[in-house]
């Protein structure tokens, strides 16, 4: 059953413009645009971005895949120093192989000065992202909210967007169900290849997902009421490797974060 949408829209996509400032019940405690500087390939976040961001994993960091495989057998993983750079007014992901390894990144805002994990805590909160990913077969997003109890599923997870960046673009809500792991799942049947705005509103009777400032419905089955981390995990392999030929780019226009005011 797929949870009915909204009347609302999201405020955020009411233009291409980084959204700044509150919302009604929402106070704004991130908003990066990514126009302070430039950063070139390897030298992410550095010291202009530092502050506000952390690469979240080192270089060889198995990913969702690579986890399930022996070391020295992997085929992907985090390789934030060979994919993650800023130009332009974007943070650029550039997804590609080298030696037999399928390459992203995983990057997290910071808020509140955070220096180590989780770097962006909230209970309830408003995630929006202006994006454009290249279509590139074997590669995915999966930006999500993860449990700081590292407690899964128990404690949930929420993905938006996610899926395959040949495919469609959709969101899932993770949790349990009578002790065992299930999911709700939205499917707005959108691709990638062109500039979208995703949201995420994570509220206390529910998570809110909109894309372009539409509504594609409220979950309410697995909401959760812990502390949960942001975390833009660009992965591959999942289940189908990308060719070693395949390459592109994930352009990362801005992100703003609000939380429950």
């Amino acid at each position: 059953m797929t949870p009915e949408p909204s009347a609302a829209a999201d405020p955020a996509a009411a233009s291409e413009a980084m959204p700044v400032g509150d919302l009604p019940g929402w106070t704004q405690v991130f908003a990066e645009d990514f126009t302070e500087g430039d950063v070139g390939l390897g030298g992410f976040p550095g010291p202009v971005y530092g502050a506000r961001w952390s690469e979240n994993y080192f270089d060889g960091t198995p990913d969702t895949a690579a986890q399930q495989q022996p070391k020295g057998q992997r085929t992907s993983g985090y390789y934030p120093t060979k994919v993650l750079s800023v130009h332009d007014g974007f943070m650029d992901m550039f997804l590609h192989s080298e030696n037999g390894v399928a390459m992203g990144a995983a990057p997290s805002p910071k808020l509140f000065g955070a220096n180590q994990r989780p770097y962006n805590s909230l209970v309830f909160g408003r995630y929006s992202v202006r994006f454009k990913a290249d279509v590139l077969p074997g590669f995915k997003l999966a930006w999500l909210l993860w449990p700081d109890s590292k407690n899964w599923p128990a404690d949930g997870e929420i993905d938006f967007p996610e899926g395959d960046l040949s495919k469609v673009m959709y969101a899932a809500v993770h949790g349990l169900e009578n002790g065992i792991h299930d999911n709700e799942v939205l499917r707005p049947n959108m691709p990638y290849g062109d500039w979208h705005i995703a949201t995420t509103e994570w509220r206390a009777d529910g998570i809110e997902f909109f894309l372009d400032g539409k509504s594609l419905g409220v979950s309410r089955r697995f909401t959760p009421t812990n502390p949960m981390h942001y975390i833009l995990q660009t992965e591959s392999c999942g289940p189908v490797c990308p060719s070693p030929e395949t390459s592109g780019h994930v352009l990362v226009d801005w992100v703003a974060i609000w939380a429950k005011s």
